[in-house]
């Protein structure tokens, strides 16, 4: 792969005795400055599929925060792509500059496609791939969210020979490409749960078009309410975590999975003696929009 990549550690989380396991978070948040965690993971090998099929641009979909927007938008930068945002809510086209996701990705060099969320909904239709190629020329389609079979065969590449040891593993699901690479790549023995950053029951479908192994469980209540959904209740977890571990959550992603975690430490889930992997997707990069709505609402920001 044409770009470096620093090997992440599985970092020991703090915990009351009373639990009696050991939970670790391995790092993916640090393994590339700006194409993050998962993100780097989905990109990997569409970057080197793009470069193969010799197509010089990049399309792909994504929100006002979307993290995908962003890693996709740097790498483009980085490796000589043009990029192509197309982007959930036409009312934002007037509002970049106000969006530290969308202002970085401008600043990568990509060009924005705005459309209604009605229109949003149909995005990988053919109709609607036409109409893009009709304006924009050929490209290269990353779907939303990063997620399709290349993808997942580099989420594959997170789990490690010393991560076998470990008797559950963890991870925020999104659009369910990462904890279908987890599962692909865990040993059967291992018990693979993902936390559902959005609700919605049409997540076992799509990992189960992904892997064929069982060991594994959907987590659906942490959710707080829905994609990009905030409280209170998550915003302090997220920063007393920080306070005790030094490390920081995301509020989309880890920060929903690790609340679940400790949630279900408190509830007796985990047997004692358990080993815990917890998966940090990255996202950070979100936090300063999400710390403007919350501004905007008068509650609480992510420290």
């Amino acid at each position: 792969m044409i770009f470096s990549i620093n090997k992440s550690i599985n970092q020991p989380i703090l915990l009351p005795n009373k639990y009696g396991v050991d939970l670790f978070l391995k790092r993916e948040d640090e393994i590339h400055p700006f194409i993050s965690g998962n993100k780097y993971r989905k990109l990997k090998y569409n970057i080197e599929e793009a470069k193969r099929l010799e197509c010089n641009t990049l399309l792909t979909f994504g929100g006002a925060f979307s993290n995908h927007i962003a890693a996709a938008a740097f790498a483009g930068k980085e490796f000589g792509f043009k990029t192509i945002g197309v982007i959930r809510g036409d009312e934002l086209q007037d509002k970049i500059h106000e969006n530290p996701t969308l202002s970085f990705a401008k600043a990568c060099g990509m060009q924005f496609y705005f459309t209604s969320r009605e229109l949003f909904r149909e995005k990988h239709s053919s109709v609607f791939i036409e109409k893009l190629r009709k304006e924009f020329g050929e490209f290269y389609v990353l779907p939303e969210g990063g997620t399709n079979t290349l993808a997942v065969k580099g989420c594959e590449e997170i789990l490690s020979d010393s991560d076998t040891n470990f008797d559950f593993v963890c991870c925020a699901i999104g659009t369910g490409g990462t904890i279908s690479g987890i599962i692909n790549s865990s040993k059967t023995s291992q018990q693979v749960l993902g936390f559902p950053a959005l609700k919605g029951s049409f997540l076992n479908e799509d990992i189960s078009k992904f892997v064929s192994k069982k060991n594994w469980n959907i987590m659906t209540d942490y959710h707080f309410g829905g994609y990009a959904k905030v409280n209170e209740t998550l915003i302090q977890f997220i920063n007393q975590f920080k306070n005790d571990n030094n490390i920081q959550l995301d509020p989309v992603y880890t920060g929903k999975m690790m609340f679940g975690i400790f949630d279900l430490l408190e509830k007796g889930y985990f047997p004692k003696g358990s080993k815990i992997l917890a998966i940090h997707t990255g996202g950070l990069q979100g936090i300063s929009g999400m710390n403007i709505v919350l501004k905007q609402k008068k509650m609480p920001i992510i420290e």
